[in-house]
């Protein structure tokens, strides 16, 4: 491991400042991804600047009936929060979902919004990867792909993004709060996360020595009747092949409002604005949960090995909504 420096931030200015006064500092928050990706040699920063102390641990509601959550909450914390679990069930789910209590113990939501891929050819040094070298190259494209990229992908790049608390805020319409040294700025979750076109490198449209403070969550009713849902090749602690953050309101069998999110098929969070479009005002019917389900991935692009995705994602849409109309008819 290459030698680093260590320091403790002692408030959010000092942070930015101690970062912007190092082109090679690292914000280190649980450390859950980014420590892995020292080890690997991926990540090699001259400096670790440590936010863990910052008073960014509280979660409060906010006028408008959404919540605020602080940066460092650890994903725990998050899980178990009673006003997350009343307002927000699929936020729970997908947090619970996302990993062993180990590391759920010491990973913060800001740093899980910024955990880098899984990708095998990413996390090896000794392979080219446009992510990590741009213009060397995307061996997956012809190699090892079958839990990469079936939507939204390019040449440059077939991975997909980890998180499962991602997916779940993205069908929420989260928005990501941040401080930079010329002040505080938001972004949507929506924008976030860049296209990866031909840019791979350039994940998130955070300013350069950005720090994330927090996560809004605004008010959703729809969102009492949601669920995450998680295919993964074990039972045990594992990432995703395809998972859906659904929520639905129905009323007298028609779909009145409905949310919809995918997870490990892209390079970012996946709202499924066709689906979600095509269900809008139908009956709420396994029929028309598979059309929409089709109306979204009809611009799926899968590689040789992970065409399975696209069917996996569509029983899965159907299975959540499903329930969810179900539990609505009771």
């Amino acid at each position: 491991m290459k030698e680093f420096a260590y320091q403790r931030a002692e408030d959010v200015s000092g942070a930015v400042a101690l970062l912007g006064a190092d082109p090679d500092a690292r914000f280190l928050g649980g450390g859950t991804n980014l420590v892995d990706l020292m080890k690997s040699g991926v990540e090699r920063p001259g400096r670790l600047v440590d936010v863990r102390q910052l008073p960014l641990g509280g979660i409060e509601s906010t006028p408008e009936g959404g919540l605020r959550i602080g940066a460092t909450v650890t994903n725990s914390d998050l899980a178990a929060h009673p006003e997350v679990r009343r307002r927000y069930p699929l936020l729970t789910q997908a947090v619970l979902a996302g990993a062993s209590g180990q590391l759920r113990n010491m990973a913060t939501v800001g740093g899980n919004l910024l955990q880098r891929t899984r990708c095998g050819y990413f996390a090896d040094v000794t392979k080219p990867c446009n992510k990590r070298e741009p213009g060397t190259g995307c061996p997956a494209l012809e190699g090892e792909h079958h839990n990469h990229a079936i939507l939204g992908a390019s040449e440059h790049c077939v991975a997909t993004h980890p998180s499962d608390m991602g997916v779940a805020l993205t069908a929420l319409d989260a928005v990501v709060t941040y401080e930079t040294a010329d002040g505080p700025g938001e972004l949507p979750l929506a924008d976030f996360y860049l296209p990866v076109g031909d840019t791979p490198h350039r994940e998130t449209a955070l300013p350069p020595g950005a720090l994330i403070t927090g996560v809004t969550v605004p008010p959703a009713p729809v969102a009492a009747r949601s669920r995450y849902r998680k295919v993964r090749e074990r039972a045990s602690y594992a990432f995703a092949i395809g998972s859906v953050a659904a929520a639905l309101d129905v009323s007298d069998g028609v779909v009145r409002e409905v949310r919809l999110a995918f997870g490990a098929v892209a390079s970012r969070p996946w709202r499924a604005r066709a689906a979600e479009r095509a269900l809008t005002g139908a009956p709420a019917e396994a029929e028309n949960f598979a059309a929409a389900a089709d109306a979204e991935l009809a611009a799926a692009r899968p590689l040789r090995d992970n065409a399975y995705k696209v069917t996996l994602m569509r029983n899965l849409v159907v299975a959540v909504l499903t329930e969810l109309a179900e539990e609505a008819a009771r």
